[in-house]
């Protein structure tokens, strides 16, 4: 791992080359997420002002609370741009509380709590429980040979997809990984198990 002097205050963790991937900083597991995509040959860059979006080839949304995540966006002024990029076609992964964060929709969020916005989707928030009711279990993931084993914690799920969004695995009757054209979500973590395969198959992508 090399570290790469981005601007003046900021720096790139990673390899020497590789797609630059962005991991949002407001909120979560974002170190995790670091780690991972660096060992499937990313560069990334923590997120929390806007400036921090210019030159990225695609960005994460981590885990954490998505309510949290909302109004810190808002707080850093980084909404707003990071929506528009989004429309504008920059790729993104979405885990757990960042598949909230994708959703076009959401049902049982905070009032006046706003989603980010991509997929067409509608994502019921912690849809599988508390956190004295997480769990793990394996599953099929499209694009990934072999069970992935899923860590679910306070995880959201899919209640509607749109046209265009591809259903990629279901647990307990629900959709728990999604893409659509350059967005992809889960609502599990696999940053939490050492299973590099979603992030690579996000990171192969771009």
């Amino acid at each position: 791992m090399t570290l790469l002097e981005a601007s003046p205050g900021q720096s790139l963790v990673g390899p020497a080359h590789g797609p630059l991937v962005g991991v949002l900083a407001l909120q979560g597991d974002v170190v995790d997420h670091q780690r991972v995509l660096t060992s499937v040959g990313a560069r990334t860059r923590r997120v929390r002002r806007p400036e921090e979006l210019v030159g990225l080839d695609g960005l994460v949304v981590p885990g954490g609370e998505s309510s949290v995540i909302d109004r810190l966006s808002r707080r850093f002024a980084l909404r707003e741009p990071l929506v528009a990029a989004l429309r504008a076609g920059l790729p993104a992964y979405g885990s757990c509380a960042g598949m909230i964060m994708l959703a076009d929709a959401l049902v049982d969020g905070l009032p006046d709590q706003q989603t980010f916005g991509g997929l067409d989707v509608t994502v019921r928030r912690n849809a599988f429980g508390r956190q004295v009711d997480s769990f793990e279990t394996d599953i099929d993931l499209t694009g990934v040979d072999g069970l992935v084993h899923a860590v679910f914690i306070r995880a959201p799920w899919v209640e509607r997809t749109g046209d265009g969004v591809e259903v990629l695995a279901t647990a307990a009757g629900h959709p728990v990984a999604v893409r659509q054209g350059p967005l992809l979500a889960t609502s599990f973590h696999p940053e939490a198990t050492g299973d590099t395969r979603v992030h690579g198959l996000f990171v192969a992508s771009l």
